[in-house]
Parts: structure tokens; sequence; C-alpha cells
């Protein structure tokens, strides 16, 4: 037999959910489609959904539907026991009670708001807005070998300029184990995404050029751009759940602040200032 926490079979009633539905709620258990009974109480399908929601899995699926089962069943018989006991009686439980039901409604008020700002067409707007405003970003697509010295950074260049590949002595002789695996090739980049001295050098060579050797922290690079481009962005499917995740935040922040500027707040805890 599953043990839980007081906290939990005291958040799962005070939030009118599986527990209270259970004892206090034979309509419900009617509406949907029995699973089980514990103790003279009826699970339903109704009843796992949520407590698979409230153990923060996905649907109540075969493979954990006995979990969720057991899971019910011991909150529901521990809450029948918590009543007869007449636990559900003290005055410290009814406050518990009433600031967990007020948060519930909080949260499912906010589920709502939340719902109601993500629809397709703000997302698509969101989108069309953020893309219209955001300013043009240049991305080159670079090669390069390192080197530890700059005597053998020059010897390299002098060999390309007389005909050897680029991509067989990056393979070759390159000190970057990553990139030396593919000819040297570093894909496409901002100019951020490099340190200073090789992302200047290389942003000034037309494509194709080949630098001179060039100092890092790292060692020496020879540079070859092989490509320019502004970098494009993200198309609507890939962003869309981020956007959405926004302006859901959004709206719920909206909502709270909304509320607080329309509400009244009096500390009867404190003295009201003196008049001067």
């Amino acid at each position: 037999m599953t043990v839980f926490s007081p906290k939990t079979l005291l958040r799962l009633a005070a939030t009118a959910s599986v527990c209270a539905l259970l004892v206090a709620s034979p309509a419900f258990a009617q509406a949907d489609k029995p699973v089980a009974r514990v103790a003279g109480l009826v699970i339903t399908e109704g009843d796992l959904a949520l407590a698979a929601e409230d153990l923060g899995g996905g649907p109540a699926e075969a493979a954990n539907r006995d979990q969720l089962v057991g899971y019910l069943g011991d909150i529901a018989m521990g809450a029948k026991a918590a009543l007869d006991a007449g636990i559900g009686e003290s005055a410290d439980f009814k406050r518990k009670l009433e600031l967990n039901r007020r948060k519930l409604l909080l949260e499912e008020y906010l589920t709502a708001e939340a719902k109601k700002a993500a629809t397709p067409e703000a997302i698509k707007k969101l989108y069309d807005d953020t893309v219209k405003g955001l300013p043009p970003e240049q991305e080159v697509r670079a090669r390069h070998i390192l080197l530890a010295s700059e005597d053998e950074a020059k010897a390299v260049v002098e060999r390309i300029r007389k005909g050897e590949d680029f991509a067989k002595l990056a393979a070759e002789l390159s000190k970057d184990p990553g990139s030396g695996q593919t000819g040297g090739d570093l894909g496409f980049f901002t100019k951020e995404r490099m340190v200073t001295e090789f992302s200047e050098a290389a942003f000034k060579l037309d494509v194709g050029a080949l630098s001179a050797p060039v100092k890092s922290q790292f060692g020496w690079h020879v540079i070859k751009v092989d490509e320019k481009r502004q970098k494009p962005f993200p198309p609507l499917d890939e962003v869309k759940d981020q956007i959405a995740q926004y302006l859901e935040r959004k709206a719920q922040q909206d909502v709270v602040l909304a509320l607080r500027a329309k509400a009244k707040i009096e500390r009867l805890d404190q003295a009201e200032p003196k008049k001067q």
C-alpha cells in the first residue's frame, strides 16, 4: 500500500480533486465511467485523469492504471477515515481548505486566460511583428586550420596559395580536432559567436578569400570564408510553442497586475498613519 504524506492528502482534498469528489459528490461519479470501488467508494475514469495530472504524468494509460487506482484508493480511504475522525471540522483544516480552494480557483482562472491569449492568430501576429522588427544579422560560413605557431600558419598559407587543398590540410594539420575532421568547416556563425580576433578577420574577408595568420587565445588560425548570408529567422513552426508560452505567461502576469491595481488592500494589523 502506497503511503502519502498528510500534505498530499490535504492538497487533493482541499482542491476539490479526487478525494473530495469521491467522498462528497456521487453525481460526479455517476457522470463518468466507473473503474473501481474501494471501501465502497467509486473511482471513475475522470478521477484517473485527475490523478495522472496531479502526479505530473501523461494520460491515464493502461501501463499505469493500476498505480493510479492504488493511489486514488489510498487517498479515498485515508480521507474518509479523516472525516470519520472529525478532522474536517477543525478550524485549522477549514482555513487550509479555503486557502487551497482559492488557490485552485486562481490557477484555473489563469489557465483559462492564458488559453485565450495564445491563439493561433496571436502567435502568428507576434511572430510577424518580431520578424519585421529584427535588424538583419550577417552570418559567414568559414573554415579554419588551427596551428601552434605563426611560422606554421604562414607555411600553410603558402601551401594553399600554391594549390594544395584547404580541407585536406585542415584534416592533416589542424590542432582543432572537431573541425579538423570536417576539413576545417565551422558552419555558419554570427560575429559574437567567435572570439574577437577570429570574428573580425573572418567577417572582413570576401567569399573565397584566404586570411593571413590570425592569432587568438587558442593559437594561430588560417581562415577561409566559403559563404556569407543574412541570418535566417527560424520558421514559425519551430518557434510557435515558445511564442505560445510567452503569450500565456504574459497574459497571466497581466491578469494578476490588473487585479492588484483594482483591489483595495487594507492592513488590519497595522495602525493607520497619523495625519499631519
